[in-house]
């Protein structure tokens, strides 16, 4: 049976390299809020940009279960950043008797800050699609995220 691989971590923290390795491993497809977003909308979403992300992952909620459906796994790469989206998404595959991981990516915050200054280069370079991240954005994503607890995870990736 298919099962969805939901990829837990900062920004930066090098979800989509691993879900990269995910999918090659496991024949499976990713979905990606950045990646929607990006295409449609670079860097102009401005003050609608949470309201397209919500709508975005509403879709590939349900795009997940077409995808199962083909007899294909799914790897979700957009961080569940928060207890409460992680509730919401263990229960909506539990419920719909789907197989279901939390893989949790935990970087330190030196190596974070590393990271997000890597991304803007290439962005800056346009080497990658990817949002530019400010400080102020580096900011609010820090005060959004909450670390899960072991409970909630089912593998830890250091």
């Amino acid at each position: 049976m298919p099962k969805v691989i939901m990829i837990c971590g900062k920004l930066c923290s090098g979800k989509s390299t691993y879900a990269e390795m995910l999918r090659k491993a496991n024949n499976a497809v990713i979905l990606s809020v950045d990646e929607i977003t990006q295409a449609l909308f670079g860097q102009d979403a401005g003050e609608k940009h949470d309201e397209y992300v919500a709508r975005t992952k509403e879709y590939l909620y349900k795009k997940s279960l077409e995808i199962i459906d083909s007899n294909a796994d799914v790897i979700l790469d957009w961080g569940f950043w928060t207890k409460e989206e992680r509730v919401r998404a263990r229960s909506f595959y539990d419920l719909n008797r789907i197989p279901n991981e939390f893989h949790y990516i935990d970087i330190d915050d030196s190596e974070w800050h590393k990271r997000i200054e890597k991304r803007n280069q290439d962005t800056i370079a346009h080497k990658r699609d990817a949002y530019f991240v400010d400080e102020g954005l580096a900011a609010k994503f820090e005060s959004i995220f909450e670390k899960p607890d072991p409970s909630e995870i089912d593998r830890l990736i250091k």
